[in-house]
């Protein structure tokens, strides 16, 4: 035995995987050892450890043995892992990120519990799973755009969203700025910033005059929206919708 060889005993205690889950990976082919000791004990060498140490990752990212034996059997391991990883890693980050807003959410209700105010009804319930909004999207847009939209939202990752995200904050509070400057919804630092929400909205769908002035309008017909809007500054809802109509009469068919 060699000191880069351990036996099925210190590879149990190194990694805390059991002797007999060790036994089954080596009948299924997904770990097998190096060799065998004096007695017939498995032994494993560095290759080994790390194979193990990449099913594990796997495993924890709840991949099922069949497709761990697939990626780590593969003549591409390194890379096929690679990929693997990175899809998991998205999704547990996005899965933080949901976490993180609902426990912001939790921690507001008790600041606001303990403090003795009135929570915004709205505000109850941030963080939470939109799904039920997918009904009423595609009765609203067909199943055909919101799968589209899906798609694209998916293929943008986590950091792409993330951009998307900052994107839609900052035309936000600059359309803000410009509303409490008093500039006309014409002028052209405004035309400007709806030109950056014209290529933002573009990413899923490219909206023509009559569609994205439409849009426009639903920013104030539909309150969930005008209170996205207004939340940078009271007004910008129907200050938005106006520099949309001047951009779309001006620049879209």
């Amino acid at each position: 035995m060699s000191d880069e060889e351990w036996t099925i005993g210190d590879v149990a205690r190194l990694s805390g995987v059991t002797s007999r889950t060790l036994r089954h990976y080596d009948s299924i082919g997904l770990l097998t050892p190096v060799g065998t000791a004096p007695g017939g004990r498995r032994l494993y060498g560095r290759e080994e450890l790390l194979r193990l140490q990449q099913i594990l990752v796997l495993r924890e990212l709840g991949v099922d043995l069949a497709s761990i034996s697939r990626v780590v059997g593969s003549g591409d391991a390194r890379h096929t892992q690679l990929e693997v990883l990175r899809r998991h890693h998205e999704q547990l980050l996005a899965e933080r990120d949901r976490y993180d807003r609902l426990a912001a959410t939790v921690a507001t209700t008790m600041q606001s519990l303990d403090g003795g105010r009135i929570m915004e009804a709205k505000d109850l319930y941030a963080g939470f799973d939109n799904s039920e909004y997918e009904v009423e999207a595609r009765e609203r847009w067909g199943t055909e755009a919101v799968d589209e939209g899906a798609s694209v939202w998916a293929r943008l990752g986590i950091s792409g969203q993330a951009a998307h995200h900052a994107e839609t904050t900052a035309i936000g509070e600059s359309l803000a700025a410009c509303l409490a400057e008093g500039l006309a919804v014409d002028a052209p630092r405004v035309q400007a910033l709806v030109a950056r929400h014209h290529a933002q909205i573009s990413l899923f769908w490219t909206p023509n005059r009559e569609s994205y002035t439409g849009l426009g309008q639903m920013y104030v017909d539909d309150p969930r929206f005008t209170a996205t809007y207004d939340a940078f500054a009271p007004g910008l809802a129907p200050y938005l919708r106006d520099a949309i109509a001047v951009f779309a009469a001006v620049n879209l068919v």
